[in-house]
């Protein structure tokens, strides 16, 4: 569910999709289902060496929005970077430059750590309306329409973020963003979005996130959850 007339957000999403388009360096992958892409070399090694040095000086153990039983479901740890840091503050804006989505629409980037055996299992990044968080997060900027991430280094084993239904795999490369919309181009949740953060099988893996919403987001919302 969107607080949003589903013909609007379509309508946003394809003005979204043609600035995504007219970079030089993207590319579409190839399904009719979801719209996703990746462009490699999004951030250079200096940017990731400083993102890989903040989340480890601040992870804590990642969190969900909703409980579940499944203690093996997100075993990761998580960082939130502080928007007032004028080096992380020039890698938000960098990201906000290439969605072409207000900065205002924009989460808190979050920063994920992968030891040897963690992983996230199969889950969507838009919220379920059904459940107790939504009726906080639709006050705080409602449905998260599209998801940016980027790969901060590529010397683990395993760890591919793997989306299921799709049949695709990404594999880590340092600095390479994968960036898709959450939403159908009628401007509903996308189940095809479906994706996973596979188990690092050696090394430790490293990318950050930024989730956008559909409208403002209000600070104060949960941005270290899913």
């Amino acid at each position: 569910m969107s607080l949003t007339e589903p013909s609007v957000l379509a309508e946003r999403n394809r003005e979204i999709i043609a600035h995504i388009e007219s970079h030089p360096n993207i590319q579409r992958v190839p399904t009719r289902n979801i719209d996703i892409y990746q462009c490699r070399d999004f951030l250079n090694d200096e940017e990731c060496r400083l993102l890989i040095e903040k989340i480890d000086r601040d992870a804590r153990p990642s969190t969900l929005l909703s409980s579940t039983d499944d203690t093996e479901f997100r075993t990761s740890s998580s960082t939130d970077f502080d928007r007032q840091e004028p080096a992380i503050d020039a890698i938000e804006e960098k990201i906000v430059r290439f969605m072409g989505i207000p900065k205002e629409n924009g989460e808190t980037i979050q920063g994920q750590r992968y030891e040897v055996g963690q992983q996230f299992k199969p889950h969507n990044d838009w919220f379920y309306d059904n459940q107790d968080y939504w009726k906080t997060e639709k006050e705080q900027g409602g449905q998260r329409i599209w998801t940016a991430m980027v790969f901060l280094n590529d010397t683990q084993v395993g760890g591919a973020t793997r989306f299921k239904r799709l049949g695709k795999m990404f594999h880590a490369e340092k600095g390479k963003l994968l960036c898709w919309n959450n939403l159908t181009h009628e401007g509903v949740p996308n189940e095809w979005s479906l994706h996973q953060g596979m188990k690092v099988r050696k090394g430790v893996k490293y990318i950050i996130t930024k989730w956008f919403r559909e409208l403002p987001w209000v600070h104060g919302g949960l941005p270290s959850g899913y």
